[in-house]
């Protein structure tokens, strides 16, 4: 059946008020202990918002917030795609439009990028963690080998730098101190999945998960790092994005 949601890659600078406590009240239906400041805060730091519509113009079921971060790590320069929130309703679990639409954000980053690029992602839950065995060859951390040093300094850089004071260099995790938020119980559903080894290794990793404690991991975004089918997407966006800009 095709999928009823329709993506959209805005400007968070666009989004209007109304739009904005629509994002809060969704992000409710999934994680307890949000403040609206909070959110809104969090919000307003990201550059770009994926929003997933019921059909074109229609309401929104999902969203993540993305913005670009510079780091100097062992003396390379670097550029990461911090991705923050992402919330899904739990009824539209399983589309693949969020996939998608992050592919081609990706590929229009790669057309022009000046360093190497990586994703920066801090992970409450193992749904989010699961998405770098099904996007990346390699990536970190991983239960089946040893963080090499630069990938763990990278993750000790990105993780001090947006979280000083809250990031555990010795766990690779973020302990907030203040208000913040935690995914509902009843949305967990990692015990029937801690057989898979990438979920076990998250657990293990990150076991104040249901507390709110994130897992910071990275992954290197050039195309040869991605598994085949994200590959093509990415490639295929990259080539849209150098073909708009020589047509302006």
């Amino acid at each position: 059946m095709p999928s009823r949601l329709v993506a959209e890659i805005a400007d968070v600078s666009g989004l209007s008020p109304a739009l904005v406590d629509r994002l809060y009240a969704l992000h409710g239906r999934c994680y307890d202990g949000a403040s609206p400041e909070h959110f809104r805060a969090d919000l307003a730091e990201k550059r770009w918002i994926i929003l997933l519509r019921d059909g074109e113009g229609g309401e929104v079921r999902g969203f993540s917030t993305q913005r670009t971060v510079e780091a100097i790590v062992q003396g390379r320069a670097i550029q990461a795609l911090f991705s923050g929130d992402t919330v899904i309703d739990p009824e539209c679990w399983g589309e693949q439009v969020l996939v998608r639409a992050f592919c081609r954000l990706i590929g229009r980053l790669l057309a022009h990028r000046e360093r190497p690029l990586f994703w920066f992602l801090i992970s409450k839950g193992h749904r989010t963690y699961l998405y770098l065995p099904t996007f990346f060859l390699e990536f970190w951390p991983r239960h089946d080998r040893a963080t090499p040093p630069f990938e763990a300094e990278l993750v000790r850089v990105l993780g001090e730098a947006r979280y000083p004071g809250e990031f555990d260099p010795e766990r690779g995790v973020i302990r907030p101190r203040g208000p913040h938020d935690r995914l509902k119980q009843e949305l967990d559903g990692s015990a029937r999945r801690d057989h898979n080894p990438h979920v076990a290794f998250f657990l293990e990793r990150n076991p104040g998960y249901r507390d709110g404690d994130e897992l910071v991991c990275v992954a290197d975004l050039d195309p040869e790092n991605l598994r085949p089918i994200v590959r093509r997407a990415v490639r295929a966006a990259m080539a849209e994005a150098r073909e708009a800009a020589c047509a302006r």
